[in-house]
């Protein structure tokens, strides 16, 4: 028999593994085409922010809480957190695959602007709200995201773990699924690989290569920015507080290491890095310091995988050869 403290652990580790595998299912896509992204922290930020001035203006829009309409409640911050990410995946793919400049550098700058972009708006909602604590709660919205399956309350312990999220759980591992047989299943996935490879012998097989890296980051980024939005309507129950997010995009990044560039992989995971990222939760008479050391905990898993995927050197374990490398058509 599953005990309540078992259950309740599972629930939080995938609860809390699920924006990571929006941010990693995302970065994958984007690496696969060459691209190393290391603006996701930010581009998950800026997700999740776009969502909640949706979700601001759509509940002041309303004379009661009982005129909210689900479907709105949902599709206005979701619409809002898809463009703002698309906009973050643009404005990377611009200076990187059009203008080539570093990629690494770009991507530490995307994450600084888009911290700092939540934050000022962050801040000017919450001045708006005129609310004693420095938060913006938007319970109705949330409530429309935080829906969970028909059975959620009445199957038991099967229900509790399987059935109460909200739909953008199941979504992630859906999305999840869905990019892993395409890079493995598909012309597309193989063309997309091909380009992260090596794009030079892309190029010259009719493969548009910058079309392609423009394709997976900005579609990455939009990935990318429905975990920040998860976050804030469904983990944080429709709470927005700036720096709040915390490391979970770095910890996203360190996910795609982890499943070594498998999608499929990423789900279980996440539910392992959520998992060890709460367990000292569940630990009693843990010192403060302590805890901060069980933090670390995926990270050191990460670091662990890391060498063992270099010592074995299987290319099926390898990143993309051309990852984090700009192409220059003219040097082929």
């Amino acid at each position: 028999m599953v005990t309540a403290t078992a259950i309740t652990f599972i629930q939080r580790a995938v609860m809390q593994g699920i924006p990571l595998l929006y941010g990693s299912t995302g970065e994958i896509i984007t690496e696969k085409s060459g691209n190393l992204n290391l603006g996701i922290p930010g581009i998950m930020y800026v997700g999740g922010i776009s969502g909640v001035i949706g979700a601001f203006l759509y509940e002041n829009s309303l004379d009661s809480v009982s005129d909210a309409n689900g479907f709105l409640a949902v599709i206005i911050p979701l619409l809002c957190s898809v463009f703002g990410s698309l906009l973050m995946g643009l404005i990377y793919c611009f200076l990187t695959v059009t203008l080539r400049a570093n990629q690494n550098v770009t991507g530490l700058a995307i994450t600084t602007f888009g911290t700092g972009f939540g934050n000022f708006f962050g801040g000017s909602l919450i001045k708006l709200t005129g609310a004693d604590v420095p938060s913006v709660a938007l319970t109705t919205t949330s409530n429309f995201f935080r829906t969970t399956l028909p059975g959620a309350k009445t199957t038991g312990a099967f229900g509790q773990i399987f059935l109460s999220y909200g739909f953008l759980a199941y979504a992630a591992i859906i999305i999840a699924i869905l990019c892993a047989i395409f890079l493995s299943k598909t012309r597309g996935g193989l063309h997309l690989r091909a380009v992260g490879e090596n794009p030079a012998t892309a190029d010259a097989a009719g493969i548009n290569v910058e079309r392609s890296k423009y394709l997976a980051t900005c579609i990455g980024s939009v990935i990318a920015g429905l975990g920040g939005l998860y976050y804030v309507m469904d983990y944080a129950c429709g709470v927005w507080s700036n720096e709040g997010f915390g490391d979970r995009g770095w910890l996203a990044i360190a996910l795609v290491i982890f499943a070594i560039w498998r999608p499929n992989l990423g789900i279980f995971g996440s539910i392992l890095f959520g998992g060890l990222y709460i367990v000292y939760l569940f630990i009693p008479g843990l010192a403060l310091r302590t805890q901060e050391l069980f933090k670390m905990l995926p990270y050191i898993v990460t670091i662990i995988v890391l060498v063992m995927v270099s010592v074995r050197k299987k290319k099926e374990d390898q990143g993309p050869a051309a990852l984090g490398l700009s192409y220059f058509r003219e040097e082929r």
